[in-house]
């Protein structure tokens, strides 16, 4: 397994996505791919609307409405995914950087974790047969010294 994620990293992360002054996965030039951040909590995955737009820590996030992000701009650290919107799995096996997909994710004790879904691979079934708690603490691990 250490090997697939080896090639998916060298395949999938691009320099580009690496913001030099944050670790945080800029897809499509906004966190979690454009996604809503904060819709993630009430178990929605919505894309944001250009209208809806904030700067947080030279990151730009999208919503879904005004609402949502007022919501984010009253507590931006609540609603970050964790892993700088890397996959949570791939950081917690061996420190790998791998691109996501925003609609596979979980919310654990308040937090956001993205995963990587694609040709037949889902790091969040793999997350949570290997043991997500083990790998949660592995990924901070590995997180803190990057």
């Amino acid at each position: 397994m250490k090997l697939l994620f080896t090639i998916l990293s060298i395949y999938l992360f691009s320099f580009d996505t690496l913001s030099q002054s944050q670790k945080v996965n800029i897809q499509k030039k906004y966190a979690a791919e454009g996604y809503d951040v904060v819709a993630y909590q009430s178990k929605k995955t919505v894309k944001g609307d250009l209208k809806y737009v904030s700067n947080y820590k030279k990151v730009n996030y999208k919503f879904y409405n005004e609402q949502n992000l007022k919501t984010f701009k009253v507590n931006p650290e609540k609603y970050i995914p964790e892993y700088g919107g890397y996959c949570a799995y791939a950081m917690g096996k061996d420190g790998s950087y791998v691109k996501i997909n925003p609609k596979t994710y979980e919310i654990r004790n308040g937090k956001l974790y993205l995963f990587y879904n694609s040709f037949g691979v889902n790091t969040l079934e793999s997350w949570t047969k290997e043991g997500a708690e083990g790998l949660r603490k592995s990924a901070d691990k590995y997180w803190r010294e990057k």
